[in-house]
Formats: structure tokens, C-alpha cells, sequence
């Protein structure tokens, strides 16, 4: 039988700390190894012995919830905190968050909701210090059996409006990518609110996702990015947007400016499938982006959406490394592409067919189209903007090596 998991809890009013004690003596794979009703009492507590889960009160006199979770982060990184609150508002979510706490309850819970939580934070914390012990040998066998490489491409996929496909074709162009192209692949769900790149591979972002990374960047270090990166079956790496729309506030453009580098470093290709909203996060995206693919559909709200795209993007200089994907290219709508093209003022790079069947079955599953039929149509046409970059890239890195025969970064291994 496996150890208990020790529980410590911190309330200031005595009455809660005893029934939180008494619920928890009936879980048989739990142990209440202290009750103390101060910040600072904890903070000795949990330094002195060992600790799987805090449950700790937001709301305590003198040193509250908060200030007491960024001294634990620090003192004891190992204990996982569950934070207790009456108060149920987002911003209380976002400061415990960022103060480092792992689950949020809002009083009064039931001894279930408890009893999960307590399960739940501990599986994770384990799971993610099991992953950061097994990645840290990987990176430095990698790092002294293969030759380094110069860093790889940054990607985005960007539509200033939503339903035109523009995390299809990003979670499609990084399937491909990895395993028609041969490359290391990144895909990165950018829409951190309401991000879908876990429904379009069957993936759940509430084990790991940006937000864990975000979590243990305050100290500066990124030593949990490559262990949150979920393996997809199709090769693809993959780092999810949060569980929850709240939890998004905890990213800044910042830190993911800094994962993205990290990322670019170790990787041949980082897609990003980003927000439609032009917001920081976005923006830092499309700066830190090698290419832009901005997609749009035959319809005039589309069509407009882009051209206003487009005279912003220029401005923001981002015009020399965009190129405009046209998905939907043969839907019968009633516009052709000459006239999109008259419209927006400048030709379309790339057009993608309207293959509904095939595409929408295979969301349904939460398998990319372009694993499960790489015949159809569409995966073709998602493979040609593949090549057609790595032919672009090749030839710009000819460019600046003048003219030395060099293997390209985005060529086959």
C-alpha cells in the first residue's frame, strides 16, 4: 500500500481547522500531519517536515493566504496548496493562482469536492516532479550526443476572425510537418482563453498546460517547460492552453515570449495557433513569428476582417513575412478568389479545399485529417504550404550563408 498522502491544514479559526480534520479521517489514503491557524506557523511547519498538500485559508489576520502560498512556493516547493476561501471571485482565483496555489475551493465544500481536490493536486504535483526527473537526463544526453542546431522557425496561425478554420489548419500543418517533413514540432494552443487544439487532438489541458509552466517562472528558470509538453501520438509535442478562462490572466506576453525562445532552441518548428483577439499575447506572437499565416474564408465579413488585418500589419512591419491562406477555397459562395485578391490588394499564397466530410469527421475523433487520410485533397493541399515553406526557408538561409552549400534547418534528416 502506497504512504498516505500528509495534509496540513492552516485556518485561523479553530472550529474549521477541526472539521476539516475530522472529514479527512475518513479518507484511508490520507493523513492530517498538522493544524495550525497562522501564515507563519505554516511556513515552520511545512520547513520542517515533509508535506504533500496545504490547505490553506485566504483570509487570515496578519500574514494572509497569499503572502503565506509565495513563501511556501519558496520554503516548500515539494507541497502542493489547495487555497480555501468564501469568497468565489475571479480575482481571488487569479492572485491565489499566481501566488502559486494548485486548486481553488470555495466554502462551504463538500467532504467529496475535498477529498477529490486533495487526490487530484497531489497525482499532479507527482506527475510533474516524476516528468522534470525524467527530462533532465534526456536533455543532457541530447545536449551531449547531438551536435546543436541553430534555432528553429517560428509559425503563426492568425485570423481576426473566428469559424474559418484556423486551428485546423494549425494542428494539421504541425501533424504534417512532423511526419511528412521529418521535423521537431512545437504546437502551441495561443489561444489561451478558450484554446482548441486539445479537443482537435483528444488531449485534456487540466493535467498539464501553460499555466504550470507559468507557475514556476517566477523564480526565472523554465526547467518545467519540457515536462509539461504533452507527446501526441502523431510525434507532435504539444503545450496546452489552461483548463480555464481565468487561469489565462496568469500568461503574459512576457512569459510566453520566453517560451516560445525556449521552445525555437530546441525544435525545427514551432506552430502557434493564436487568439483572433490582437491583444499582447498575440502581438508577441506574431513579432516572434518566422511566417504568418493569416487565414480567411469566401465570405465578405472575412474578407474585410483581413484587408483591416493587413494595413495594421503592415504597419507593425509584419507584411514581408506574411502570407494569406484562403481555406474553403471552392465553396460556393458566390466570390471568387480574383475578387478577394481586387479586395484585400494583394495576391493569395495558399487555398485549402472545403472537404467538410473529411474534416469534421475527423474532429469528431480528435484525429488530425492529415494522419488518418493523407490522401484526401485537403491533407494535400496542408502538405503543399509545408513544402512550399520549407522550400521558402531553404532558400532564404542559402541567401544569408551567400551562397554556401549548407543543409538547411527545415530540410529532411
Amino acid at each position: 500500500m502506497s504512504d498516505p498522502i500528509r495534509v496540513v491544514i492552516v485556518d485561523d479559526v479553530a472550529e474549521t481547522r477541526d472539521h476539516l480534520a475530522k472529514l479527512l479521517s475518513f479518507e484511508p489514503d490520507m493523513q492530517v500531519t498538522g493544524s495550525v491557524g497562522s501564515g507563519p506557523d505554516a511556513i515552520s511547519l511545512a520547513s520542517e517536515q515533509e508535506v504533500d498538500v496545504v490547505l490553506l485559508d485566504i483570509n487570515m489576520p496578519g500574514m494572509d493566504g497569499i503572502a503565506t502560498a509565495e513563501q511556501l512556493s519558496v520554503r516548500a516547493p515539494t507541497s502542493a496548496i489547495i487555497m480555501m476561501s468564501v469568497q468565489g471571485e475571479p480575482d481571488y482565483l487569479r492572485r491565489a493562482m499566481l501566488a502559486g496555489a494548485r486548486e481553488f475551493l470555495v466554502k462551504p465544500f463538500s467532504s467529496d469536492e475535498l477529498a477529490a481536490s486533495i487526490r487530484q493536486v497531489h497525482q499532479r504535483e507527482r506527475q510533474k516532479l516524476d516528468r522534470v526527473a525524467g527530462a533532465r537526463p534526456a536533455n543532457a544526453e541530447r545536449q551531449t550526443d547531438v551536435p546543436r542546431r541553430g534555432a528553429g522557425k517560428v509559425v503563426s496561425f492568425f485570423s481576426p476572425k473566428g469559424g474559418v478554420g484556423r486551428t485546423t489548419l494549425a494542428v494539421n500543418f504541425a501533424v504534417a510537418a512532423k511526419n511528412e517533413l521529418d521535423m521537431r514540432v512545437a504546437l502551441v494552443d495561443g489561444a489561451l482563453q478558450f484554446g482548441d487544439v486539445g479537443v482537435l487532438l483528444n488531449l485534456n489541458p487540466k493535467n498539464q498546460s501553460v499555466a504550470d509552466v507559468v507557475r514556476e517562472m517566477t523564480g526565472g528558470d523554465l526547467d518545467t517547460l519540457e515536462a509539461t509538453l504533452v507527446d501526441h501520438s502523431t510525434g507532435v509535442r504539444v503545450l496546452m492552453a489552461p483548463p480555464s478562462p481565468e487561469m489565462a490572466e496568469l500568461v503574459s506576453a512576457d512569459h510566453m515570449q520566453r517560451i516560445i525562445g525556449a521552445l525555437r532552441s530546441t525544435h525545427d518548428l514551432v506552430v502557434i495557433d493564436c487568439s483572433s483577439m490582437l491583444g499582447d499575447v498575440t502581438l508577441g506572437f506574431l513579432d516572434q513569428s518566422d511566417y504568418v499565416f493569416a487565414v480567411l474564408t469566401l465570405e465578405i465579413t472575412n474578407i474585410k476582417n483581413i484587408r483591416l488585418f493587413l494595413e495594421v500589419a503592415e504597419q507593425l512591419g509584419y507584411g514581408d513575412r506574411l502570407k494569406l491562406v484562403l481555406n474553403r477555397a471552392d465553396s460556393a459562395f458566390g466570390i471568387r478568389v480574383a475578387d478577394v485578391e481586387s479586395s484585400v490588394g494583394r495576391k493569395i499564397d495558399h487555398q485549402v479545399v472545403s472537404d467538410g466530410r473529411t474534416v469534421v469527421y475527423a474532429l469528431n475523433r480528435g484525429v488530425p485529417f492529415v494522419w488518418s487520410n493523407s490522401q484526401a485533397p485537403v491533407s494535400e493541399d496542408i502538405l503543399k504550404i509545408g513544402r512550399a515553406l520549407v522550400a521558402e526557408a531553404s532558400s532564404d538561409e542559402s541567401a544569408e550563408e551567400q551562397g554556401k552549400a549548407k543543409k538547411s534547418l527545415f530540410g529532411r534528416r
